[in-house]
């Protein structure tokens, strides 16, 4: 089988072929090279040998400079967007190699929409119950996607090194996330699916008058200063302002039939008590950051805006609703356990991806950038 080809596009090009499929990541939409303006970027497209008009995949690079160095580590988030399911992998992967070497990276990672295992809701209840698997990885999984084992493989024989936990590189994009399925739901079907503390808490929100309402960019500010208070709370370092603003103008200014990207909010009696940003592309729907007050948790903003992103999700045709990145700690002594408990309440599902894997294109300069990037 001879390769693709492949070659630079332009954005609306790849806006396009995005719009046309059934679902792709937000982060390789060409919105997303705007909100990462501090690195390089460039969209690429593969053809069909013969027919140079004729799109079979794209990918969004962001190309990562080397300190001192013009030399690049070129990163794919959650991409490239081709057929993960090709006999041959490398008709896309070698031509995409020979064309970052040619640009100067010294290496590439990606990181496959390809899911590897599920686990339901209930599953990951008995197990954090049952206190014997500290991991989600040691628990055995509801389902088993035979894709991920065959990309896996196809990966290794290609020269691709898989993923390595907690060492290397910065953290990129999360390998566990927790997924809602929307597709054949009615909005019965959701709620009858959480458990009974959220289906208490979407109740006492509207109960006690919580109104969500979909905003807009004079919104930003509002939503940073609670996204900083949350930061402060649970302990993390929040993002800072311009970094958002930036987001919003880059994504929300995409065609709307390639990327829908919006920001919620919930008050009560006129105060902010949560706010949220909402991403979809296709069937594939995102909540991506949010953000709750201190005060007022009683009123259960935090369920009530989640409520209305699902629903919104379901009424824009999403067939997923994904709840983004999840430690696979069930350690109920683990801090981090919260969050995953706080998101098996909606009922959903555990999803393991490949991960992200790395193909060292000068090994040399592999190396000393990966260990670059474990002492900083």
């Amino acid at each position: 089988m001879s390769d693709l080809s492949i070659r630079t596009i332009s954005s609306d090009e790849h806006a396009a072929y995005i719009a046309a499929q059934p679902s792709a990541s937000f982060l390789q939409t060409p919105g997303w090279a705007a909100v990462k303006s501090e690195w390089k970027a460039e969209s690429l497209g593969w053809y069909e040998p013969g027919t140079p008009s004729e799109l079979v995949g794209v990918g969004l690079v962001l190309y990562r400079q080397m300190p001192k160095v013009k030399r690049y580590l070129a990163y794919l988030p959650e991409g490239p967007v081709v057929d993960w399911d090709a006999i041959d992998l490398g008709t896309y992967l070698r031509p995409l190699a020979a064309h970052l070497q040619e640009r100067g990276a010294f290496g590439i990672r990606m990181g496959p929409p390809v899911a590897t295992r599920r686990w339901n809701a209930q599953t990951i209840k008995d197990a954090i119950a049952g206190g014997q698997q500290p991991r989600l990885g040691d628990v055995r999984p509801d389902v088993i996607e035979p894709s991920g084992a065959t990309v896996g493989d196809k990966l290794r024989k290609l020269g691709w090194k898989p993923p390595r936990i907690a060492e290397g590189f910065a953290a990129g994009q999360p390998q566990y996330v927790f997924q809602v399925p929307l597709a054949g739901c009615t909005e019965d079907d959701l709620l009858k699916g959480m458990n009974q503390l959220w289906r208490r808490n979407i109740k006492k929100a509207a109960k006690a008058g919580v109104e969500v309402t979909q905003g807009g960019p004079e919104d930003i500010k509002a939503f940073h200063a609670l996204y900083v208070e949350t930061a402060h709370r649970d302990h993390f370092t929040p993002r800072p302002l311009p970094y958002f603003e930036k987001m919003y103008a880059a994504m929300a200014n995409q065609p709307a039939d390639c990327c829908d990207f919006r920001i919620y909010n919930a008050h009560h009696e006129g105060d902010l008590v949560a706010s949220t940003i909402w991403v979809r592309v296709g069937g594939h729907s995102w909540y991506s950051y949010g953000a709750s007050s201190t005060a007022k948790r009683d009123v259960r903003g935090s369920n009530a805006i989640q409520w209305r992103m699902m629903t919104d999700a379901l009424a824009a045709g999403a067939s997923v609703y994904d709840l983004r990145g999840i430690t696979d700690t069930l350690d109920p002594n683990d801090p981090h356990v919260g969050l995953i408990q706080f998101k098996t309440g909606t009922g959903g599902e555990a999803v393991e991806y490949v991960g992200e894997w790395d193909l060292p294109l000068n090994k040399a300069l592999y190396t000393a950038f990966d260990l670059y990037m474990r002492r900083r």
